[in-house]
């Protein structure tokens, strides 16, 4: 482990779920190093703790969270890391860092995207590229927005990692009175379901969109449960049950919630909104555009049959309409 720790925990991203979890933390008297890449938000986090752009009316203790601008300096902090920074950045986001950096930590992702380039989910890419071991990667899922965990909503939180011990620490860490915590050992599992309900929030965002009621969605996301139990077991043949909150419950929320970009992203596109327009819409980065692109060459590793995944690739990369591709899938759900 590294010699001096000067904080509990280092966050890295300036978003809405890093604003959410430096809340919690702070809430649970731990001392935060956070790391700010965007020089507004950091100037503005430091002056006024509060981040201007993201869950603006959460005002954070300056006692325990501390802003960096300097992400070496941030990780040197603590020896447990979480990322919360979107997965298309994710190697930006890194390149100040040394191979070495996270040597002796426990590395965390927060984040529920696969990394372009590499198509392969955040543990995976930590794994290969800074050589962390399995045993010192937690991952970090929902089902959980935000939003909800900054009003206090009572929250399920999933950690997940081939060291329990290692999960259980994190765990902690979030522990309060609206934060319920979960173990798990389903590394893969639990991360692989994150990024592929994503994309199934975009089709019911395009469903709603184009005028699909309760009824149609609700058949929609249950195909797509099975759907994703398919294609994730395939990648990790391991037992685990779907019907669990970090698969099946991550899938729901995002599918339904007001608070889903994901689905605001699909619905825009129901809509009549282009791809490229409902993008430039959003002001928070929607996941599942980028996991289409990746998980349809990934599912080429497996032979995954993914008939809803592969529609909404379809209408995102290949310019299909919308409308075509619901009506192609209203006739093959069961």
């Amino acid at each position: 482990m590294p010699d001096q720790s000067t904080a509990d925990v280092t966050l890295v991203g300036s978003g809405s779920w890093a604003t959410a979890m430096a809340m919690v933390l702070a809430s649970n008297g731990k001392r935060i190093a956070w790391y700010i890449d965007r020089p507004e938000i950091y100037r503005h986090v430091r002056r006024y703790h509060q981040n201007p752009y993201y869950l603006t009316s959460v005002t954070l203790d300056p006692q325990l969270v501390t802003p960096f601008d300097n992400i070496s300096e941030a990780v040197a902090a603590s020896e447990t890391v979480i990322l919360v920074t979107p997965a298309a950045f994710l190697k930006a986001e890194l390149e100040g860092l040394s191979d070495d950096m996270f040597g002796g930590r426990i590395v965390c992702s927060g984040i529920k995207g696969i990394v372009p380039g590499n198509n392969t989910v955040v543990g995976e890419y930590i794994h290969s590229r800074y050589g962390v071991p399995y045993e010192d990667i937690v991952i970090i899922t929902g089902p959980s927005h935000a939003e909800e965990v900054a009003m206090e909503k009572l929250t399920y939180l999933t950690f997940a990692s081939p060291d329990r011990s290692h999960a259980r620490k994190v765990a902690d860490l979030f522990s309060c009175r609206w934060i319920m915590t979960i173990i798990s050992s389903d590394i893969f599992g639990t991360e692989y379901a994150a990024v592929m309900k994503n994309i199934y929030a975009i089709a019911a965002g395009i469903a709603h969109g184009l005028g699909y009621g309760d009824n149609f969605i609700a058949v929609l996301l249950a195909n797509a449960a099975g759907e994703m139990r398919r294609f994730v077991e395939a990648l990790s043949p391991e037992q685990r049950d779907i019907t669990d909150s970090p698969y099946l419950g991550d899938l729901l929320v995002t599918g339904y919630s007001q608070f889903s970009r994901n689905r605001n992203l699909g619905h825009m596109i129901g809509k009549g909104y282009s791809v490229s327009n409902a993008l430039l819409e959003m002001t928070q980065v929607a996941e599942g555009y980028y996991a289409s692109g990746c998980i349809y060459e990934v599912k080429k590793k497996t032979g995954s049959d993914i008939p809803i995944a592969d529609a909404v690739y379809r209408i995102l990369y290949l310019n299909s309409a919308p409308a075509k591709e619901m009506r192609i899938l209203s006739k093959n759900l069961r």
